[in-house]
């Protein structure tokens, strides 16, 4: 997509942001377009890469996956070769949903999901067995107030 996303654009991508499943009929009607002109829109966002490969969104809880932990990274070693090394290590642990280089008193943060802290500690074994790391800070969740929420567009 050469141009600039529309009202219409817009509003095709916070439906399927709601609800990825909706139906062509479904979609084009919640946008008030035909179901033709919707759908050359969403073929115009797909091929633009606005618009990615469609998921779902799992209920971690009832999945018995109960908690949640933000680990703050630091590490003395910035060489390319460290960081192939620590992001094949991470990105080998399934646990690891989300990884971020970030900027401020520590260089990386790992968003994990586990069952409980018997498991936590497994995979914070594991991470610190694979990698040279400077410091290690986890940070339980208590709640999450608000979590995967939608983009605004």
């Amino acid at each position: 997509m050469s141009r600039k996303p529309d009202e219409f654009d817009r509003c095709i991508l916070r439906a399927l942001q709601k609800n990825a499943g909706l139906s062509q009929r479904e979609l084009a009607d919640i946008v008030g377009l035909s179901q033709n002109a919707c759908w050359r829109r969403l073929n115009a966002l797909r091929a633009s890469g606005l618009v990615g490969n469609q998921t779902l969104r799992l209920d971690p809880a009832r999945l018995g996956l109960g908690l949640t932990v933000f680990v703050m990274v630091r590490t003395r070693n910035h060489s390319r070769e460290w960081l192939e090394r620590f992001h094949k290590a991470v990105t080998a642990i399934p646990n690891v949903i989300d990884f971020y280089r970030i900027a401020g008193d520590y260089d990386y943060m790992l968003k994990i999901i586990t069952q409980d802290m018997e498991s936590f500690d497994t995979i914070y074994r594991t991470l610190i067995s694979r990698v040279d790391l400077d410091t290690v800070t986890s940070y339980m969740a208590m709640e999450a107030i608000s979590a995967n929420r939608d983009l605004p567009v």
